[in-house]
């Protein structure tokens, strides 16, 4: 079981709500939120209702405002909770969108896609096994796309506005 506060002020003040599960539309229950407390699990809260949006990874501990998080505003409307997980992790990344181009796998982390493959766009992927988060700039910045098992085509499928990637790296933390 998970447990995660969302707060409409700073330093985790004024109204709150809490969840230990899924919740696909929290506007009913807060019209902003500033500062979250993660006290179990692995979570990934989105911008918009029904899992769309910026998208951000929160384990276990306290953000007291939404730049520690890395977050863009102070606009959480949906999250979910991740599953544990203790396997495997695989994710085939591609060039081009539907698997074509030039085809890499990995099995842990890339800091610098462009350091390490000369790729600096990925337009579809395969996650084989685990779940993964990828970046828009290198060194784990910018913007964050969750990826769960299965296949995403084009960029679009996992959120992205754009096939620039910068880093990849697997979700470890799911406690």
């Amino acid at each position: 079981m998970g447990k995660i506060i969302f707060y409409e002020g700073r330093n985790f003040q004024g109204r709150h709500y809490e969840c230990s599960g899924d919740c696909e539309d929290m506007h009913s229950h807060l019209s902003r939120c500033n500062s979250i407390r993660v006290d179990s699990g692995c979570w990934v809260a989105y911008e918009k209702p029904y899992y769309s949006g910026y998208q951000y990874m929160l384990t276990r501990g306290k953000y007291p405002d939404h730049r520690r998080w890395a977050g863009f505003n102070d606009c959480i409307r949906s999250c979910r909770m991740l599953p544990t997980y203790n396997g495997n992790y695989r994710v085939k990344i591609y060039e081009r969108a539907d698997f074509g181009g030039r085809m890499m796998e990995l099995m842990d982390d890339c800091p610098n896609l462009l350091d390490r493959f000369h790729l600096r766009d990925i337009s579809s992927c395969n996650v084989m096994e685990g779940y993964w988060v990828l970046h828009e700039h290198p060194n784990y910045r910018g913007r964050m796309y969750f990826l769960r098992p299965g296949e995403y085509s084009r960029h679009r499928a996992w959120g992205g506005m754009t096939s620039s990637i910068g880093s990849l790296r697997r979700i470890t933390e799911l406690n």
